[in-house]
C-alpha cells in the first residue's frame, strides 16, 4: 500500500507550492515526490506515474493508493487514471487524518527541517526536498522499523541487518564478560 498526499510551502516573492508525497506504508520509503504549482488531479498523475516506474515493481504487482477525501483524490480523473494503469484507490474517513499518519507525520518531520531557511526560488525549495528526502530514506534511522531506514526495509535489507546487530551484541556481551572476570581476578 502507498499513502499520498499533499503539503504546501510559501515561497517568498513566488506564492505557493503544493508537494505531492507517495510513501510506502510497510516501509515509510519516500517512492516519489513532486513539487506542484496547484493540487489538481493530473499532479496526483503524474507523481503516481513517476512512482510506478521508479519503485521497481515486478509485472503484475499494483499498489493500492490510500489517500484522503481532498478534491484531486475523489476526482472522475483521477480514478479513470487509476483503473488505466490497474491502481486501486482508497480513502480514509473524512476530517480523520490519523488513517493517512504515516504520510502525515512524514511531511512534519520534513517541514521541520525544511522549513528551517526561507527559499526564494523554487528550485532552492526543490533542492532543500530532495536534500532531506535522501537522508530520511537512506540515513535515517527509524525506532518503528527496529531502528534501521526505510530504504533497509524497502530493498530487503533489514533482517541482515537485524542479524549482524544481534551478532556483533553476543559478541560484545562475551567480551565485556571476560574483561570483567579478568578485573575480578586482578582485584
Amino acid at each position: 500500500m502507498w499513502q499520498t498526499d499533499f503539503t504546501y510551502f510559501k515561497i517568498l516573492g513566488w506564492g505557493w507550492y503544493y508537494l505531492s508525497t507517495i510513501i510506502d506504508d510497510y516501509s515509510r520509503f519516500i517512492v516519489h515526490w513532486e513539487l506542484c504549482e496547484t493540487m489538481k488531479a493530473e499532479d496526483v498523475q503524474s507523481t503516481v506515474h513517476y512512482a510506478l516506474k521508479s519503485a521497481g515493481l515486478k509485472n503484475g504487482q499494483r499498489p493500492i493508493l490510500l489517500s484522503d477525501n481532498g478534491a484531486c483524490y475523489i476526482s472522475s480523473e483521477l480514478k479513470s487514471y487509476l483503473k488505466s494503469v490497474n491502481i486501486k484507490s482508497i480513502h480514509g474517513r473524512a476530517m480523520h487524518p490519523q488513517t493517512q499518519g504515516k504520510i502525515e507525520r512524514y511531511h512534519r518531520s520534513m517541514k521541520n527541517v525544511v522549513k528551517l531557511d526561507n527559499y526564494y526560488h523554487p528550485e532552492e525549495l526543490i533542492e532543500a526536498i530532495r536534500e532531506f528526502v535522501e537522508y530520511y530514506n537512506h540515513q535515517r534511522y527509524h525506532e518503528s522499523l527496529q531502528n534501521v531506514t526505510p530504504a533497509d526495509v524497502y530493498y530487503g535489507r533489514q533482517e541482515e541487518i537485524l542479524k549482524q546487530r544481534e551478532l556483533i551484541k553476543k559478541q560484545t556481551l562475551k567480551r565485556r564478560r571476560s574483561l570483567y572476570l579478568q578485573y575480578k581476578l586482578q582485584t
